[in-house]
């Protein structure tokens, strides 16, 4: 019953599909209490960002539709499957600014969000958090997993896991400048593809790339930690990414993903 085009496309995960098939095969449960939106009039476009459970587990999807004279044009999922742990906590209810209407006198042009979101990968290539304007309490889940402000736990007697908390205490731009993320090659495509002016998102598909020549990162700023291991790549990450813009600044990202071989395509470029 949907309105379709003629000229539909549709990927899962990277991969042209036809409709009826991934997703759609074994989806039981739709979203509940995470709900996240991001609607853009201007490139008749809307996002959805949310858990739901396919064959009665959970799984976090980032949809995309292009909507082309009143039909759905373009259809893409990027579906994290394999969900579990303590993330699992951060995926009951979205944190409240992503709902929230930016007061005018807080907006910037959709071209200045777009710019500021493609900033903060600049920012990861290039180790420098100065690029992006980061707000101090900017905080970063992936998967649900809060990699950014944690709160300083009690010492586990893993001297690694021990280490990496002390670095994911920090807020976005100050964890880009210790050098935690500078095993990832580029992220490339970016496709920031959904403005919504009103609630201050952009929401894009990036591309991570870990050629894997980089398998230990050098440690700055976080005393008694002095390198981390990263024994990524040679991989590709493909993500669902949204930004929470206000006030010309970066304040909440959510993100998903999955794991592709090197060098993959996404599927639309």
């Amino acid at each position: 019953d949907l309105p379709l085009s003629k000229t539909l496309k549709y990927t899962e995960n990277t991969a042209t599909m036809p409709m009826g098939d991934g997703l759609w095969m074994g989806a039981s449960e739709g979203p509940g209490t995470f709900r996240i939106y991001a609607a853009d009039p201007t490139s008749e476009q809307v996002g959805f960002f949310g858990p739901i459970k396919e064959w009665n587990r959970p799984v976090l999807l980032a949809l995309r539709l292009k909507i082309v004279d009143g039909s759905i044009a373009e259809i893409e999922h990027v579906v994290a499957r394999n969900m579990g742990g303590p993330g699992m906590a951060n995926l009951v209810t979205a944190r409240a600014a992503f709902g929230e209407t930016v007061p005018s006198a807080e907006r910037v042009s959709r071209q200045e969000m777009a710019r500021i979101a493609n900033s903060y990968f600049d920012s990861i290539e290039q180790t420098k958090s100065s690029i992006a304007p980061f707000a101090a309490d900017c905080t970063r889940h992936e998967n649900g997993t809060q990699t950014t402000t944690n709160v300083p736990a009690a010492p586990t007697g893993n001297a690694l896991r021990d280490a990496q908390a002390k670095v994911d205490r920090l807020n976005c731009g100050d964890q880009i400048d210790t050098g935690n993320l500078s095993y990832i090659t580029s992220i490339r495509p970016r496709r920031l593809v959904i403005v919504d002016e009103e609630k201050g998102l952009v929401f894009g598909f990036p591309m991570f790339v870990h050629r894997g020549n980089v398998r230990t990162v050098k440690i700055t700023g976080v005393p008694g930690v002095e390198s981390l291991p990263k024994d990524f790549g040679p991989i590709n990450l493909m993500a669902g990414e949204i930004f929470k813009i206000r006030g010309g600044k970066i304040h909440e990202i959510e993100a998903n993903g999955f794991l592709l071989p090197y060098n993959a395509g996404n599927g639309w470029e």
